[in-house]
């Protein structure tokens, strides 16, 4: 049979018996082959590409936690009224207990009556690093940042269409410490911001 030539070529097949697992937004499978020298975007949860999980911030904690299982994941970013971003809620925030045993001590109220809000991790207590810095960093620039920090989430910000910053991704200490196998689960050596930012840019502002 005559054949149309073609600058392209057919790609090689293979069978599917053997295969198993489906891969998930947010889970790397290559990550033993990760190491400090790897680009930071690795493990970078980036939002144009997956969905970002929100949670309304009059939910009840047992909600949050309900859409966490239900989608294997381990932070919701929580939202207001008016669509705006306001904080997180993590699955260490919910399992911990304290927080929630607060709210109600403080406000004389029932499990069952303690929403995100009271919680939450606000925006305002968190940090984030432009998307621009993360392209051109690496994963040992991020382990730094978070020893140097603490924090179990960092922000990655971009502008939008009309100059305005916006939440482009999240980076989870949890799955930056996975992936290379050191810990990251301690006291922080710094919390200010310029703390934060001197590890990534290099300087001190």
């Amino acid at each position: 049979m005559n054949t149309t030539p073609t600058p392209y070529s057919s790609l090689p097949l293979k069978e599917m018996d053997s295969v198993t697992s489906i891969c998930r937004p947010g889970h790397h499978t290559a990550s033993a082959s990760l190491d400090m020298d790897s680009p930071a975007l690795s493990l970078l949860t980036d939002f144009q590409q997956v969905r970002a999980f929100t949670v309304s911030h009059e939910s009840s904690v047992d909600d949050a936690l309900q859409t966490m299982k239900q989608n294997s994941i381990h932070m919701l970013l929580v939202i207001n009224g008016d669509g705006e971003f306001t904080g997180v809620i993590s699955a260490r925030i919910l399992f911990g207990g304290s927080a929630i045993t607060r709210a109600m001590q403080e406000r004389g109220i029932d499990r069952t009556d303690v929403t995100v809000d009271m919680i939450k991790l606000p925006r305002e207590e968190m940090h984030a690093i432009d998307y621009e810095r993360i392209q051109r960093a690496t994963l040992g620039d991020l382990v730094q940042t978070l020893k140097t920090s603490g924090d179990r989430h960092v922000l990655v910000t971009d502008h939008d269409e009309n100059g305005g910053l916006r939440i482009r991704g999240v980076i989870s200490a949890r799955e930056v410490s996975n992936a290379l196998g050191v810990d990251l689960d301690h006291p922080p050596e710094a919390h200010s911001f310029s703390a934060i930012r001197s590890v990534v840019l290099g300087h001190d502002l």
